[in-house]
């Protein structure tokens, strides 16, 4: 694999941290690096704890308050919308354009 040099800059925590992550793993802090982003990359898309604990507690609170509309309107809905896919393709005839 070809290797680029680059540039950052960090703070001084940071630094201290990448120091201590790569004497304790015996590996060079370009590799501790590099492996830290290929971690972060993985999880990309991927909800944290907290952002998934905020999301049920959302959740939770939408299911506690209730229904919004009454049963018999939302079985009619769903019925409409059956009966209108079942009629199938298009009302008007397509033009070209």
């Amino acid at each position: 694999m070809a290797s680029t040099k680059v540039t950052f800059t960090l703070d001084e925590k940071t630094v201290a941290r990448l120091n201590r992550a790569a004497v304790f793993l015996r590996i060079p802090k370009s590799q501790v690096v590099r492996e830290a982003i290929g971690e972060y990359s993985a999880n990309l898309g991927r909800l944290s704890e907290e952002e998934r604990e905020r999301m049920l507690r959302v959740l939770d609170e939408a299911l506690a308050s209730g229904p919004t509309r009454p049963r018999e309107e939302v079985v009619q809905e769903l019925r409409d919308i059956r009966e209108a896919r079942r009629g199938g393709g298009r009302r008007t005839p397509f033009e070209d354009r």
